[in-house]
């Protein structure tokens, strides 16, 4: 298969340079950002770490996310529960139920951008 990768996630805002602002200062992710590892920032891009990635079209009558909204991010962190700590700090809320965690798929959060679009935070199972 052609295919090596996402090249880009792109959605409407309402607002998009405060939403994009609003990503790089709570997630660390969108132009100009680089996860751990990965090299220096570069201006356009966001480097993200190889690694698992889930594609999966849901039924469009799926529960797993409010029906307002056509798609959900799901973003893979290394340490959940020191990101859930400083967006609680700041002020966002954040979602978690027991029964997402397994130590089959790892643990999961939400949290729902300024716009309201829904982010679920997962952090894979210890290797």
């Amino acid at each position: 298969m052609p295919v090596l990768g996402i090249g880009g996630i792109f959605f409407r805002a309402h607002d998009p340079e405060a939403l994009g602002e609003w990503y790089r200062e709570h997630l660390g992710i969108g132009a100009g950002q680089a996860a751990p590892g990965t090299g220096e920032p570069e201006e356009w891009t966001w480097k993200a770490q190889g690694g698992p990635v889930v594609f999966a079209p849901f039924d469009a009558d799926t529960d797993y996310w409010v029906a307002e909204k056509q798609v959900m991010l799901n973003l893979r962190v290394s340490d959940l529960d020191a990101l859930l700590e400083t967006l609680r700090t700041a002020g966002v809320a954040v979602t978690t139920q027991a029964d997402w965690d397994s130590p089959e798929t790892g643990r999961f959060a939400r949290i729902h951008d300024p716009e309201g679009n829904p982010v679920e935070l997962w952090e894979p199972p210890a290797a």
